[in-house]
């Protein structure tokens, strides 16, 4: 690979990285007092999915130590956002679901999401959003199936 070819990748997850960070902030405003983004995915995944899966299983997903998605898991709960099941195999483990207050409050936080996506909507067309997003998935698919050449660090 040429060099130029490198700095192109490079400056891809650069942008990658950049969006990211200024994603996560607006997400945190529309979030109430002593919540961040990591715990709203967290939600946000239990939605998309149907939840039941175990905090090991979550960790994994989301390539964190155990010990932040307890902490992540261990807030929602306090707060009635999930509820833990016993695991019908493994007694040594639990299933996360969301419950009714964690659809609730997911549904109020995208409430507050619109309105920043109605400014972005005056800039960037749903077409070109739609085009955008497709490419992104193609890239996000190929990173999630090769993360596997990746060792994720254990604490």
């Amino acid at each position: 690979m040429s060099d130029p070819e490198l700095s192109e990748y490079f400056l891809l997850f650069t942008e990658i990285g950049i969006l990211e960070q200024l994603s996560r902030v607006r997400l945190e405003a529309c979030l109430p007092a002593g919540f961040v983004q990591p715990q709203f995915v967290v939600l946000n995944h239990l939605a998309r999915i149907g939840g039941g899966q175990t905090p090991g299983a979550l960790a994994r997903i989301f390539q964190v130590p155990k010990t932040s998605m307890t902490h992540s898991l261990s807030i929602l709960e306090r707060h009635g956002l999930i509820e833990r099941a016993p695991h019908p195999t493994d007694r040594r483990s639990a299933l996360i679901h969301l419950t009714d207050r964690g659809q609730q409050f997911r549904a109020e936080v995208l409430k507050q999401l619109a309105r920043d996506m109605a400014r972005l909507a005056l800039s960037f067309p749903v077409e070109k959003i739609t085009r955008l997003r497709a490419e992104l998935e193609d890239l996000r698919r190929f990173l999630d199936q090769d993360r596997t050449a990746i060792p994720m660090q254990d604490e």
